[in-house]
């Protein structure tokens, strides 16, 4: 299985020992309303289905999603998560997303984990576009992305429903290509 170690933290796959911990730091209305696909309340049992399904996908030959536990060393704790999905291996393009728990902003721990996602999928992965969706307003993750040479290309108005506030969000789509790439010292 892979594993990507950064100074301070260990992104790899996720396993039903962490579905406690992913619980605790994600059943947060402040992170799950910035998140298509997480709901509120967000219980052991979506844990442990999140984890069952992103242990099927690492299994594959070729594999169109990679998810990571965002591990901090340090506690041995599992903080966020962060994951490279849709992955088109002929036009070398994929989406990436993530989330960190409350506790964890503001430390330089989603700058570190997303370095690391990136250099794998741009230097592993060989891909040469990575697309980040992000709701409208979320800026500090907008401001994150940007520091990495993300473009804003554009707005995809009414891009879905998130599970946790019912509502329908417009996405700013930010895109990065590899030749702008800027990595972090």
């Amino acid at each position: 299985m892979i594993k990507l170690k950064t100074k301070r933290l260990i992104l790899r796959l996720p396993t039903l020992n962490d579905a406690k911990n992913i619980v605790e730091e994600i059943n947060n209305f402040e992170i799950s309303k910035w998140l298509f696909p997480v709901v509120y309340p967000y219980t052991l049992k979506d844990a442990k289905q999140y984890i069952k399904s992103s242990i099927k996908k690492a299994k594959e030959k070729l594999a169109e999603t990679y998810s990571f536990s965002i591990e901090l060393k340090e506690e041995k704790r599992i903080i966020g998560g962060m994951g490279i999905h849709d992955i088109d291996y002929f036009n070398q393009r994929a989406e990436v997303g993530y989330w960190l728990g409350q506790n964890y902003w503001h430390k330089g721990y989603a700058s570190e984990a997303l370095q690391a996602l990136l250099n794998f999928a741009f230097n592993k992965l060989k891909l040469e576009r990575i697309e980040i969706p992000i709701f409208v307003g979320n800026k500090p993750s907008a401001r994150l992305v940007k520091r990495f040479g993300a473009k804003l290309e554009g707005i995809k108005r009414r891009a879905g429903r998130s599970k946790a506030t019912g509502l329908v969000h417009d996405e700013w789509i930010f895109g990065l290509l590899k030749k702008d790439y800027k990595t972090k010292k």
